[in-house]
């Protein structure tokens, strides 16, 4: 029984000691090598979603490592077991391949910064305000009040059109008019308009140019410049002024027209 005891239970419950001493003092160094990335990434203004993500996914790596060597101390053969992981590891990597791509999206959207929460934006083809921005998807509101969400990966992979990360827009406007109006009376027209509207910026100063001699029109560019959030406003009340006053001044605004010629066979 003694020699039993010698040479069985003594080892392995000085092995099972330093293991356990070991996975300790792992945990702890795990703990403080973790905290002190929490730290440098706090310190350098990174968005609290990746820090928590980058945190959990070296934690994870850190205390795999830990485990490792704690279970060498034990005697257990470790290269089979680091393999088997691996292989998991390349396993599971296939199946959420999509959602690893998402997630190294919402990566490079957090750290670059496109578009912040409350942007008005063109993401995948939806249009809308960003609502929330996680690591996996992107929340966006639409103009008529729904949510659609959208994969990082996608976003990542398409152009994206950030409609306020700019103070001031310029708002696009094409006036079609008779040909019969007179060009510098419409030009002056339309610049009065412009000037007397109270949300249009003087610097930018607005443009009017005559930009096109069209099938059924003469075309002219209008192009003011407004703050961002009074985009939308402005414009319609600029469509609805030009209209008006247009039609108080006898200036038609032309719709398409086309000439038909009837020629009678045998004639």
């Amino acid at each position: 029984m003694e020699s039993f005891i010698n040479e069985y239970i003594l080892p392995w419950s000085y092995k099972l000691l330093i293991a356990i001493i070991v996975f300790i003092v792992g945990r702890i160094l795990v703990k403080v090598v973790i905290g002190a990335v929490r730290g440098v990434m706090g310190r350098a203004k990174t968005d609290e979603i990746l820090i928590n993500f980058v945190s959990s996914i070296l934690q994870m790596l850190l205390m795999l490592v830990v485990a490792v060597v704690a279970l060498d101390q034990l005697g257990v053969d470790t290269t089979s077991l680091v393999a088997l992981v691996g292989a998991a590891g390349l396993a599971v990597g296939l199946a959420l391949k999509d959602s690893l791509q998402n997630f190294a999206a919402g990566v490079m959207l957090v750290l670059f910064r496109p578009f912040k929460t409350g942007d008005f934006v063109e993401i995948a083809g939806v249009s809308g305000i960003v609502e929330k921005i996680t690591i996996f998807s992107t929340l966006v509101r639409t103009g008529d009040n729904k949510e659609v969400i959208v994969p990082n990966g996608a976003i990542y992979s398409d152009t994206i059109v950030n409609y306020s990360a700019r103070d001031t827009r310029r708002i696009d406007l094409v006036v079609g008019v008779d040909y019969s109006a007179d060009v510098r009376e419409v030009k002056r027209v339309l610049e009065g308009i412009l000037q007397a509207h109270p949300s249009v910026l003087k610097d930018p100063e607005p443009a009017v140019a005559l930009v096109e001699l069209g099938d059924s029109s003469v075309n002219f560019n209008v192009r003011p410049w407004v703050k961002t959030d009074d985009y939308w406003g402005v414009r319609a009340e600029i469509l609805e002024q030009v209209k008006l006053t247009l039609d108080d001044k006898g200036i038609g605004i032309p719709f398409p027209q086309m000439d038909v010629h009837l020629f009678k066979e045998g004639a």
